[in-house]
């Protein structure tokens, strides 16, 4: 296993119906920062919902760390969490309601991310 620091970008459609999913997903993003990785989370569809202020603390799954925990760790430790903006206004949400460290982007920035990461998972 190469011990250089990669880019990595997870990408995840799931919100809280398919909570053991989207904890799992969180759980592995958070051992990349762990390991010294680059890791960028992008948020699609109703994965947008996790980004929402309040919305965190309902996703949980047995025997998995909270989405409030999981999601508060990532952005502490520098993860980055990208919304994809045209899915939040089709949704008429508000970026506004957006957990602080989170940031709505286009298609134009999201394209950027996979260019430049080393590895793309689709979660």
């Amino acid at each position: 296993m190469s011990e250089e620091k990669q880019k990595l970008v997870y990408v995840l459609h799931d919100a809280g119906e398919r909570a053991e999913k989207v904890l799992t997903g969180f759980a592995v993003a958070n051992i990349g920062i762990s390991m010294e990785h680059d890791v960028t989370i992008i948020l699609f569809g109703e994965a947008t919902r996790l980004a929402y202020k309040g919305y965190a603390e309902t996703v949980h799954a047995l025997e998995r760390l909270p989405l409030n925990r999981l999601m508060g760790d990532f952005l502490a430790n520098g993860g980055k969490i990208l919304v994809c903006l045209p899915c939040t206004k089709s949704r008429k949400v508000d970026t506004s309601i957006l957990i602080d460290g989170v940031e709505a982007t286009t298609g134009t920035v999201v394209t950027d991310e996979f260019l430049e990461a080393d590895q793309v998972i689709g979660w």
